[in-house]
C-alpha cells in the first residue's frame, strides 16, 4: 500500500514536471515559435523554387539566427515580456518584409 503512494506521487510529480514545461514558455511563445516556423519554411521554399538564390537565403537564414538568438535572450529569465515580445514582433515583421522582397526581387537562381 505504501508502494502505491509513493508510486503514485512520483507519477503525479513527472506529470506536474512535464507540463510545467508548457507554462514556462510563457503566452507569447506559441505565437513567436509558429511565425518563425512559417518564414523558415518560407525561405526553404523560396530555395527549392529557385526564387531565392544561395546568397539570398544565406542573408535571410542569419537574420533568422538573429531572431533565434534574441528570443533566446528573452526566455532566459522564464517569461517573455510584453516589451520583449513587441522587439521580437518587430523583428520578424521586418524578417517577413525581407523575404516577400528577395523572393519578388526577380532575380533566380540558375539550375
Amino acid at each position: 500500500m505504501k508502494s502505491l503512494r509513493i508510486a503514485a506521487l512520483g507519477l503525479s510529480a513527472l506529470m506536474m514536471v512535464s507540463l510545467a514545461g508548457s507554462a514556462f514558455a510563457g503566452p507569447f511563445g506559441k505565437v513567436t515559435n509558429h511565425r518563425e516556423y512559417r518564414q523558415e519554411h518560407r525561405i526553404h521554399q523560396g530555395v527549392r523554387s529557385g526564387q531565392l538564390t544561395r546568397q539570398e537565403a544565406f542573408k535571410l537564414a542569419k537574420g533568422q539566427r538573429q531572431i533565434d538568438r534574441y528570443e533566446h535572450v528573452a526566455r532566459a529569465d522564464g517569461k517573455i515580456t510584453p516589451k520583449e515580445f513587441h522587439r521580437l514582433d518587430n523583428m520578424q515583421d521586418r524578417q517577413n518584409r525581407a523575404i516577400f522582397r528577395q523572393k519578388h526581387d526577380g532575380q533566380s537562381r540558375r539550375y
